[in-house]
């Protein structure tokens, strides 16, 4: 037999449960704490997807426009091929999570066109300017280029970009590496040389 207060009482709850319910007042509130982690993350993600893109970019056009300074030379000296160098890492700003590599090598093609030898070689590495390749050492050079008794300059860009969000699941995101390589024949002269690089 039921008193009727607990009757009362079973009503009661069950009026607010289903008051509770019905309530609309607060939905849009949880529905946004719920998708802004989602809207966050796509945001991040975009922003540093197109970053990337224009770094990338920024790379290959430091190897073209290092390759263009230097091919416009009829001689230069250690210090020359440096600045040039200097002036390629910069062209990254505002990107400044890693520096660039950037290698300068001259090369000049056999008379019979089977090997191409290194006449000089500097390079940057973290800011830091050092010869490269060791002169007379052989080294590789596209079929299509390997014309007989030619001087080629080649420019190398390298980068590991470091992404804003490092994502510790993988590493694989962490650091990605990016380079272009450009390969340009020396404009004013037949060569170019550098006395004491």
């Amino acid at each position: 037999m039921m008193r009727a207060g607990a009757h009362l009482m079973i009503t009661g709850v069950w009026r607010k449960a289903s008051l509770f319910w019905s309530d609309r007042r607060g939905i849009a509130a949880v529905e946004f704490a719920l998708i802004m982690p989602i809207l966050l993350i796509m945001y991040f993600l975009t922003m540093e997807a197109s970053q990337a893109i224009e770094t990338s970019k920024k790379v290959s056009r430091i190897g073209s426009m290092v390759a263009d300074l230097v091919t416009q030379q009829t001689s230069v000296l250690k210090a020359d091929v440096d600045a040039i160098m200097q002036i390629g890492s910069v062209t990254l700003q505002p990107y400044n999570r890693s520096n660039p590599t950037i290698t300068i090598t001259a090369i000049q093609v056999s008379a019979d066109a089977t090997q191409a030898l290194v006449v000089w070689s500097r390079k940057l590495v973290a800011g830091v300017a050092s010869p490269g390749a060791t002169a007379t050492t052989e080294t590789t050079v596209p079929a299509s280029l390997k014309v007989a008794n030619t001087f080629l300059i080649r420019v190398e860009s390298n980068l590991v970009y470091k992404p804003v969000i490092e994502l510790t699941m993988t590493s694989a995101f962490n650091q990605i590496k990016m380079g272009e390589t450009y390969f340009l024949r020396p404009r004013r002269s037949v060569a170019i040389s550098c006395s004491d690089c």
